[in-house]
């Protein structure tokens, strides 16, 4: 089967080898030979032998039919090849095409698994997705509900903030504002929408604006909050004190974006201040007052008996007015006490050293004491344990002070025995150690207070007889910090029931011997004095001093008097008090210089302690004295200005003395009211129109008097002087002179001692216009 196979495979490749044509005639050849061959062996074995004419025949037929035969078996077999070709292709191709399919079949396999796992993948993605709308519907539920809880948390911080009376505001890193509060508005008459994009030059005065930029720029600097003070001014001219706080704020990557402002008023603790520190003033000044008023008797008291113990008296008699004068010192030292507790609350306590004798000074303390023990019945010893140097730079007024009030204490809580002074000295080059040591025998302090009784009011009781060991508690916390002031120390050793010692050491330089030498007091001629003071008291005991001396002297007792009679050419010298009823000493001392050219020394009276003339002569004196009057006191003043006095071409009148011209009462319209003016309007246009236009001042003035309040707080003399001229025309307008005329006062800065009494102007503006006005009301209700 396999070599038929073989065979017909040879065949069908010969055929095409060949070609149809050629393999036709080669295959009829064959089959003719083939033909004879089987003709020829047919005839053979049928008749033995062969006829040519059957090869003719054989051959003949042959060649006839075979060709066409063959051709037709060639074409059959040609196109059969073809289409086994043709099918062989086609079954390559389906091969290829099984292949491919089976490739695609794989392919698409794969593919449909990567679709299943597509879907899959889907089908989670979808699952996923859905999740994850669900979770950003929650998430956008939760953003809303935030958002709208953001909202409301905005809407009500906003409602704290703009509820808030602090301003708050904003400002960019350049300085312009970005938004603010309510408060804030208020302050700059300008709504959040215009303030924005304005920097504060566009919104304050420029030296408001200033200092904030000044402060914006060291915050912005230092990138640290900022805490400062300042007053800013409301649109209607009030002006408020404002404590600022600035904090820089920065975006979360760290950039700085600009700063927050916060600012919270603080005037009424600024007026509580300046309340706080007028009170302290008003405490100062009436403890002036008392002080003055108390020291002239007693430097009455101390003149007329130092005077008297300078005249021929018995040994009683003078014992009795030593202790009269002894007296009087001693009070003048409590006193110093009282005014020294004062001054050291204000923590202005301070020492004028000048030099002294000091076994002078130490004799002066020996007699005193030796007094003032001689009336208790107790001895009384001072012992020198050392050579005391001549002289000392120390202020003697405060030591003595201090001494005193040691051994006053001493004495006051020694019922027997006595008190024993100590005094020694120590002295290295230009420096003197100086000691005192006061001993009593008293009732002695209990070691649990030891530690306790410099305090100031501090008191310590006796378990004896329940007396107070220390006094008032005043005298020893002012003596502690004077030594400490004098380099020094104070020290007490005690036992309760024995006594106690109290050490006081100071450190002082050593005085020029010359300085302390007597000086010949030069005999100057008679002089004219003109003497204004108003205590009888002291006008007695000065003339009696003036006169022994051989001057002439004229008194005035009131300020007015003292301008109604003086003539300066009728005088050589002036004395004027400092404290008159109507006025001061200064105030005549500067009528004076704006009314006459030509002055003789204008010398002031003080019964203080002075402690620095350079405030007497920038206020107008020439010279200051304190009384009571000592005779080398007038006469250093007086040979002070000898040459001044003898170099003057006097021609004096002192013979005419021109009384104080009288006053005449006026009734409270005259005083309160500018009649004529109001007279005057009234008879034009009646009164009607004058009772509306002081309707329309008292709706004014309460605007007015905030306004020159929160000026007054603030210390803008501009404000105050602007704000005052208003009050003045207002106050004109309608007639109220007596307003008119203060506010005339505050509205004029140049006028003397205006910075000290503006406060008093401004406050009896505030509380006396509204009488003021009823009186007005008053008068027209008559009219």
């Amino acid at each position: 089967m396999k070599l038929i196979k073989n065979l017909a495979q040879y065949y069908v490749d010969l055929l095409v080898k060949l070609g149809i044509l050629r393999f036709s005639i080669l295959l009829a050849l064959a089959l003719v030979a083939l033909a004879v061959v089987v003709q020829v062996g047919i005839t053979m074995a049928l008749t033995g032998h062969v006829d040519n004419i059957d090869i003719v025949r054989s051959v003949f037929f042959g060649i006839l039919i075979t060709p066409w035969a063959v051709y037709f078996l060639s074409v059959v077999v040609d196109q059969l090849e073809e289409s086994r070709q043709r099918l062989s292709k086609l079954v390559s191709k389906l091969k290829d095409m099984r292949t491919r399919d089976q490739e695609l079949n794989r392919e698409l396999q794969d593919n449909i698994e990567r679709l299943n796992q597509e879907i899959q993948e889907r089908i989670k993605a979808e699952e996923a997705r859905k999740v994850a709308i669900r979770d950003l519907e929650n998430e956008v539920f939760e953003r809303e509900r935030t958002q709208v809880e953001l909202a409301e948390r905005t809407v009500l911080l906003r409602s704290f903030i703009d509820a808030s009376p602090d301003l708050i505001y904003y400002r960019k890193a350049n300085g312009v504002f970005s938004g603010c509060n309510k408060a804030m508005e208020t302050l700059t008459g300008k709504s959040e929408r215009q303030l924005v994009g304005l920097t504060p030059w566009d919104v304050y005065s420029k030296e408001v604006a200033q200092q904030v930029v000044a402060t914006d720029q060291e915050v912005f600097s230092s990138n640290q909050s900022l805490t400062y003070e300042q007053w800013l001014q409301y649109p209607d001219g009030r002006k408020h004190f404002f404590e600022m706080r600035k904090v820089p704020f920065y975006s979360k990557d760290g950039h700085h974006l600009g700063l927050v402002g916060f600012g919270r008023d603080i005037t009424e603790r600024k007026r509580h201040e300046e309340s706080l520190e007028r009170a302290s003033r008003e405490k100062t000044t009436f403890i002036s007052t008392i002080s003055h008023e108390l020291r002239t008797p007693l430097n009455g008291i101390v003149g007329l008996s130092r005077m008297l113990l300078d005249s021929r008296l018995s040994d009683e008699q003078r014992r009795h007015m030593q202790t009269i004068n002894v007296s009087a010192i001693t009070l003048g030292n409590i006193f110093n006490d009282i005014i020294d507790m004062d001054k050291f609350d204000r923590r202005k306590l301070e020492l004028f050293p000048v030099p002294i004798i000091l076994n002078d000074f130490v004799n002066e303390m020996e007699s005193i004491s030796a007094l003032m023990a001689q009336q208790k019945g107790l001895r009384f010893s001072l012992d020198r344990l050392t050579d005391l140097p001549f002289g000392i730079e120390v202020d003697a007024t405060r030591l003595r002070q201090v001494l005193w009030n040691l051994i006053s204490n001493a004495m006051k809580f020694t019922k027997e025995g006595g008190v024993v002074v100590s005094v020694s000295a120590e002295v290295e080059d230009t420096q003197a150690s100086i000691m005192f040591q006061v001993e009593d025998t008293g009732i002695g302090i209990p070691k649990s207070e030891l530690d306790k009784i410099f305090a100031m009011y501090y008191q310590v009781k006796s378990s004896k007889d329940n007396l107070h060991a220390v006094g008032t508690g005043i005298g020893l916390a002012v003596s502690a910090q004077l030594v400490k002031m004098m380099n020094g120390d104070i020290d007490v050793s005690s036992e309760e029931g024995y006594g106690s010692t109290f050490t006081v050491t100071i450190q002082a330089p050593l005085a020029d011997e010359q300085s302390l030498l007597p000086k010949p007091v030069k005999t100057t001629r008679s002089l004219n004095i003109f003497m204004v003071e108003d205590i009888e008291l002291n006008v007695t005991v000065a003339c009696a001093l003036l006169e022994s001396l051989g001057h002439k002297v004229t008194v005035a007792m009131t300020g007015k008097e003292a301008q109604a009679i003086f003539k300066p050419e009728q005088f050589d010298m002036v004395f004027l008090d400092i404290q008159l009823p109507d006025m001061t000493g200064f105030e005549i001392a500067n009528h004076y210089r704006e009314v006459y050219a030509n002055l003789p020394p204008l010398v002031a009276l003080t019964a203080n302690a002075i402690s620095n003339k350079k405030d007497y002569l920038e206020r107008g004196m020439d010279d200051a004295i304190s009384k009571p009057l000592s005779v080398e006191a007038v006469q250093e003043v007086i040979v002070k200005f000898e040459n001044e006095l003898e170099s003057e071409v006097v021609m004096k009148d002192t013979s005419s003395n021109e009384s104080t011209p009288s006053v005449d009462g006026k009734d409270i319209y005259v005083h309160l009211l500018d009649l004529e003016m109001l007279e005057s309007y009234i008879g034009i246009v009646g009164p009607d129109p004058m009772k509306e236009s002081v309707k329309m001042f008292e709706e004014l003035m309460p605007g007015y008097v905030d306004v020159l309040t929160s000026n007054l707080t603030a210390k803008d003399q501009k404000g105050i002087v602007s704000e005052a001229h208003k009050i003045k025309g207002a106050a004109g307008s309608v007639g109220l002179k007596h307003i008119q005329q203060i506010a005339q006062k505050a509205q004029t800065p140049d006028t003397p001692a205006w910075s000290e009494n503006i406060a008093d102007w401004v406050e009896e503006i505030k509380n006396e216009y509204q009488h003021d006005v009823q009186v007005l009301k008053e008068w027209l209700s008559h009219r």
